[in-house]
């Protein structure tokens, strides 16, 4: 199986990377999204489909994924270490690590990403999986991994955005994404989205500045081309264009209309 992170080589290297939300989970999509020349795919387990606490669900989406040359990026339910440790031994090296409020919400899930972490030893498990190719764990996969995998936090509630500086301080932090429907929940009580969007904004620049001051990569979806352009421009790194579904009905309901007259 592949072994290097192109995700994450091209973030270190201060590319732009760009990707599309697969909410079928269709291998057949996976591979297509790579094929076109996308570099990763966002798989949100936290909000649908199959459990990711059954790793047998990662070895098609993690083939689909070598075929077509495109990184996944997997986002779970929720900081559960031990989930951590069992997604990336499936084989899947790009983690997005939900409902973080302060650093030490975070830090116990960035460490059970890695065999070695913050100068000491790491929380990560030595075990059998996809990801050491059904073999066991040898020194050299071991020090191999830890230098392939990357775990980002979402910057989705009003509390996270107060703790900004506090949160891109731990370490082996590899990115932040901005979660702009949940942060305006948070930041309006559950009211509607845009009760208050200069509020909103704010709390986006803070963290797209905090980020950028820190020297960690961020990310956000723009689906308009123009303003996917503007997010680059403004520093974001990661940038989730679209998805399959909305990619779908746009493409063919046009097509319908045009041709059912």
């Amino acid at each position: 199986m592949r072994t290097q992170n192109s995700f994450r080589r091209a973030i270190e290297n201060d590319e732009t990377v760009f990707g599309a939300a697969c909410a079928t989970f269709s291998p057949t999509v996976i591979e297509t999204l790579g094929n076109i020349g996308l570099d990763f795919v966002w798989l949100d387990f936290e909000h649908g489909g199959p459990s990711p606490y059954d790793s047998t669900v990662f070895e098609e989406l993690t083939r689909a994924a070598e075929a077509g040359d495109i990184e996944l990026l997997v986002r779970i339910p929720k900081p559960e270490p031990a989930l951590v440790r069992k997604v990336l031994d499936a084989g899947v090296r790009t983690i997005l690590i939900p409902r973080i409020e302060t650093a030490d919400d975070l830090r116990p899930a960035v460490e059970a990403a890695f065999f070695g972490y913050d100068g000491d030893v790491g929380d990560r498990g030595v075990g059998v999986g996809r990801t050491s190719e059904w073999e066991g764990y040898v020194d050299s996969h071991i020090g191999g991994e830890d230098s392939e995998v990357l775990v980002g936090t979402m910057i989705e509630n009003e509390r996270a955005v107060d703790n900004i500086e506090e949160i891109l301080s731990v370490p082996e932090l590899g990115f932040a994404f901005v979660g702009p429907a949940d942060l305006s929940m948070s930041m309006s009580g559950g009211e509607p989205l845009d009760k208050n969007p200069d509020k909103l904004q704010a709390a986006i620049d803070r963290t797209r500045e905090a980020c950028l001051d820190a020297e960690v990569p961020i990310g956000r979806i723009q689906n308009d081309p123009a303003a996917a352009r503007e997010a680059v421009d403004e520093g974001y790194q990661i940038v989730r264009i679209g998805g399959d579904t909305g990619a779908i009905r746009a493409s063919l309901s046009e097509r319908l209309d045009a041709v059912d007259t």
